[in-house]
């Protein structure tokens, strides 16, 4: 009996199947890992724009507490002259908060309204602001209301705000020249509030709002944003 012959046919071992699924498995990761680092970009602006955006609330019910602060007390019987901003973390123009604690704002004996830092990312780290000195259209009379300000705010935070008040993308327009300080924040010492109202008061521009009367805004002064708030109309 003669021996058989040997079976010299090929035989595919396993192995190849599972090396042709590894390496479709890695041109379909590598595709995503692109699509992921394309959209990258995207993903961070849309973080940028959810913060701001949170930081735009923050700083409207902040404003909106100031100004109860504020009503608390007039109604109390303190004279909207008498009102003062002072606080050991604040802007030493506006006194010390140790000086007729009923009449300061910020005092437990006053109106009782906690002192918060700007919060960061919304403007250039200037402290908030309080004057005297501008009408704001259609609210009150013609007098200058007394109005609560973050100045030096971005124009992106600008933007904003002024959507989630219906005024439109494009800010509305402090350009007055006829008085002096002639925008809604001036820095400086001797136009921040301490008890007097400027008369005539700086105005800002009503045709510029698309929506009044308008308590609060973002506005343009030249090459900066302001943000105000009014805390007392007049």
């Amino acid at each position: 009996m003669k021996n058989a012959a040997p079976d010299r046919s090929v035989t595919f071992q396993p192995e190849s199947g599972n090396i042709l699924v590894y390496v479709l498995l890695g041109i379909v990761l590598l595709g995503l890992l692109t699509a992921a680092l394309r959209q990258s970009g995207d993903q961070g602006k849309d973080l940028d724009q959810e913060r701001l955006n949170i930081r735009a609330g923050e700083i409207q019910r902040y404003a909106a507490q100031i100004a109860q602060g504020v009503a608390v007390m007039v109604e109390g019987g303190v004279s909207e002259a008498k009102l003062k901003f002072a606080h050991p973390q604040g802007d030493d123009d506006y006194g010390d908060i140790t000086d007729d604690p009923p009449e300061q704002v910020f005092s437990s004996k006053g109106g009782n309204v906690p002192y918060k830092l700007p919060p960061p990312g919304v403007n250039d780290g200037t402290l908030w602001q309080f004057y005297g000195t501008t009408d704001i259209p259609q609210v009150g009379s013609d007098k200058a209301d007394l109005i609560a300000v973050l100045p030096n705010v971005s124009l992106e935070f600008c933007k904003i705000v002024n959507h989630q008040l219906k005024l439109g993308d494009t800010p509305p327009v402090d350009d007055s020249t006829s008085t002096t300080p002639d925008c809604v924040a001036s820095l400086t010492a001797g136009h921040k509030f301490s008890g007097t109202y400027m008369d005539p008061p700086n105005e800002l521009d009503p045709d510029s709002f698309t929506r009044m009367p308008s308590s609060q805004a973002c506005v343009s002064c030249g090459s900066s944003y302001h943000y105000f708030y009014v805390l007392l109309s007049r």
